[in-house]
């Protein structure tokens, strides 16, 4: 352990009625000898889309703390997706507290901008009773993987279901027909109907290259490591003909990045890839048919591999620069709690990482709710730099409009390594 994390320790470790700002010298009183208590003032960031639950949570914390603190939260609107470029642009103007997706701690932490929640156990411990090990016990151990950098817990885990499987219409495709892609893609095609995936997303694509064996990981300096252009169970070559045998089938169709909820709603699939955000458009459009699975089998050679998909974990951060560190771990913990994650669910549809929200009889009585576990135990937790995504986009859109031949062994490898050789890039 290093003096200044020594340091950070003992002085969180000597609190008794003050909260450090940070477990630093900055402090914000609890309530004084005179029974006065202190203002606090706070921000955060949430989605658009959540803005109404999200206030309802922070009144909620407001009025428990209200012995402690006149606390007042000011919420503000900010895409997850775009959070971490927000933050980094300007550190100090960032909301005290603020959401983001588990591929963005690695860059947010290593910049200083996330305060270290295992620092913060004493603050937990004497306002809310319970220790950052109790957090980590409650959530699911992928959950606080992710929300780990460095041996050091940066985040409390909110969500587990940033991750994407099958949807269907059991009306036109059995259950044992979803079980593969050549069965699946058969009976599309005899109903009229069509199988619908993103291809060009290196987020959607890997999911052909993990199930095959192939990893990504990314640098300290925010560069890649891919392997996508080897061999690993598989060739690189081998994987790239079996996604250009299902994308040439008669019953597929390529989805743009972004539309795949018009399509959905258009009528012309009876089957798609994705998550739970297109829950009610595949809700709408397959009615008594709505039904959702994991991800299909697929061949490589005569062999059957099972399809894995990027996992992903959605998370609550505290601004490292925040004058009210304390208080913005306490609001980002009361947020993240097994209650504020059973009512995500209940408004939002939200899938928990709470292991005993994720035991409640409503989630294993949801079909899209079921269809997330059930993948997680087919998924891999995607770490990469920022460089990997144009060259991986542009990869899947070669093989989505057919750019490549299956038997053109040599041009699929060059276009490997050129996907490689962009992802590997160095940082400019």
């Amino acid at each position: 352990m290093n003096k200044k994390r020594i340091l950070s320790v003992l002085l969180c470790a000597t609190m008794a009625t003050s909260i450090f700002a940070g477990c630093t010298q900055k402090q914000n009183q609890s309530p004084n000898n005179n029974g006065e208590k202190p203002s606090v003032n706070l921000t955060m960031w949430g989605q658009e889309q959540d803005q109404q639950m999200l206030q309802g949570m922070i009144d909620d914390f407001e009025k428990e703390y209200s012995k402690y603190a006149d606390i007042k939260v000011e919420l503000g609107v900010q895409s997850d997706a775009k959070a971490r470029d927000r933050i980094l642009t300007d550190q100090e103007a960032a909301a005290d507290v603020f959401s983001f997706p588990s591929d963005r701690i690695q860059d947010l932490a290593s910049a200083g901008a996330l305060q270290s929640i295992d620092d913060m156990s004493p603050v937990l411990e004497q306002y809310a009773g319970k220790t950052v090990d109790d957090v980590k016990k409650a959530n699911i151990e992928g959950s606080v993987e992710a929300a780990t950098y460095d041996n050091t817990l940066y985040a409390f885990p909110m969500t587990a279901d940033n991750g994407y499987f099958l949807y269907y219409d059991k009306n036109v495709i059995s259950e044992d027909e979803v079980k593969s892609w050549d069965t699946l893609l058969s009976a599309a095609e005899k109903s009229g109907k069509k199988v619908g995936m993103i291809l060009a997303s290196g987020w959607y694509n890997a999911s052909f290259f993990y199930s095959a064996g192939f990893t990504t990981s990314q640098n300290k300096d925010g560069t890649t490591n891919i392997d996508w252009n080897g061999t690993a169970d598989y060739s690189g070559v081998e994987v790239t003909q079996s996604m250009l045998k299902i994308a040439s089938n008669p019953g597929f169709m390529p989805i743009a990045d972004g539309d795949m909820s018009n399509q959905i709603a258009s009528g012309k699939l009876c089957a798609a890839i994705s998550g739970t955000w297109d829950a009610n458009a595949a809700q709408t459009a397959f009615g008594d048919g709505f039904a959702a699975t994991k991800l299909p089998s697929f061949k490589i050679g005569d062999k059957d591999v099972q399809q894995k998909a990027v996992v992903g974990y959605k998370m609550i951060g505290v601004n490292a620069h925040s004058k009210n560190a304390g208080w913005a771990a306490l609001l980002a913990d009361f947020i993240t709690n097994e209650d504020q994650q059973k009512a995500r669910f209940e408004i939002r549809q939200i899938g928990p990482s709470n292991k005993k929200v994720l035991e409640d009889p409503m989630i294993s009585e949801n079909i899209t709710a079921s269809a997330v576990v059930e993948q997680s135990k087919f998924g891999v937790r995607q770490d990469v730099g920022n460089n990997f995504w144009a060259p991986t986009k542009t990869f899947g859109e070669i093989v989505a409009k057919g750019q490549l031949k299956a038997d053109d062994t040599a041009g699929i490898q060059k276009a490997l390594d050129t996907m490689v050789e962009g992802v590997k890039a160095p940082i400019e």
